[in-house]
């Protein structure tokens, strides 16, 4: 099976510094003709003005423009970033996938129009498997996949998903029995964050709501430095009840929230005491956590600022919670 990875985007063709740029930037010479010559591009300087010849930086304009994916959000269950995006066209390609490797495929996406019985056998195992699937037009298909598809794409998570149980077994074993939730946090870059933080730390795994989760593509594993094939991630179909099983499992919920209006008063994470193993819930870049997942939590964590700002980002908190809840769980290991 071939499976596909959007290539990064070119680098810069314009001069380095301390020798001649490529060929396309070089003046060519020309026979005298008594046509008048063509306009030719505009010449920009990037350069300040008396700087040496050898360090121009020039753009010439009017230039072709690249063809690019469009940008498209990736809370949406039809996104896909155009950095290293791993995609498997083709109904028996993933026909074999969805029965043989089910926990690699992040999603499915198939033409509206597009019936049969092995389309609808795929989404007979998208159902089953509990992977989310999404019918969409031919010129989405196409934007992700230029050449023949059959309709049917999947995008991939190379790496492998887990299930629940596995993520709370490793997590008891682990040097940091801990787990982090992540309640539709949205960009890749703060989630591979967080995982190279919970890796480091001694973490064990990730769990992501199936819909509304941010994709874990060539963005998030760039952020994460290696640490998201090292982790148990977990793609729970329903976030409060993935909370739910982890507390009947014996985990403590811990929330990170500072806002007066949750249900619990929020609790100075200076001085708690954390209780271990644990899942640590963090909330959406925007709205921090939903109601119906911040009062599964025991405690909502707080973390007192001194300075004149009056939050932290998802990655910048989350770092510093899970920070503490080391330093906690290293001087009460029992």
């Amino acid at each position: 099976m071939n499976e596909r990875r959007f290539p990064s985007p070119a680098p810069s063709r314009a001069a380095q510094p301390g020798g001649e740029g490529p060929d396309i930037f070089k003046k060519k010479s020309r026979k005298s003709s008594a046509k008048e010559p063509s306009p030719q591009p505009e010449e920009t300087s990037l350069a300040a003005p008396g700087a040496p010849k050898k360090y121009l930086k020039k753009i010439l304009r009017p230039s072709a423009p690249e063809a690019t994916l469009p940008v498209q959000d990736t809370a949406d269950p039809l996104a896909a970033s155009s950095d290293q995006v791993a995609l498997q066209p083709g109904i028996k390609p993933v026909l074999e996938l969805l029965e043989r490797a089910p926990s690699r495929i992040d999603a499915v996406f198939l033409r509206k129009s597009r019936r049969g019985a092995e389309t609808d056998r795929i989404l007979d195992l998208c159902r089953a498997g509990g992977i989310r699937f999404s019918l969409v037009d031919e010129d989405f298909l196409h934007r992700l996949w230029p050449g023949r598809h059959q309709g049917v794409i999947a995008r991939l998570y190379p790496a492998g998903f887990t299930d629940l149980p596995s993520a709370l077994a490793a997590a008891r074993t682990a040097p940091l029995p801990l787990l982090l939730a992540l309640d539709q946090v949205q960009d890749p870059g703060n989630a591979g964050a967080l995982a190279r933080t919970l890796y480091a730390l001694g973490g064990a795994g990730i769990i992501l709501p199936r819909h509304n989760g941010v994709y874990l593509g060539g963005a998030a594993a760039k952020a994460s430095a290696g640490a998201l094939e090292q982790l148990a991630i977990v793609k729970a179909a329903n976030l409060g009840q993935a909370l739910d099983a982890a507390c009947e499992a014996g985990f403590a919920i811990y929330g990170a929230s500072s806002r007066q209006e949750d249900a619990l008063p929020p609790t100075n994470a200076f001085t708690f005491s954390p209780e271990f193993p644990a899942v640590l819930v963090l909330g959406s870049e925007e709205s921090g956590l939903r109601p119906g997942i911040a009062k599964r939590c025991s405690h909502l964590l707080r973390i007192p600022l001194a300075g004149t700002f009056d939050s932290l980002g998802v990655a910048q908190a989350g770092a510093i919670l899970m920070g503490l809840l080391a330093a906690s769980q290293r001087e009460n290991p029992n």
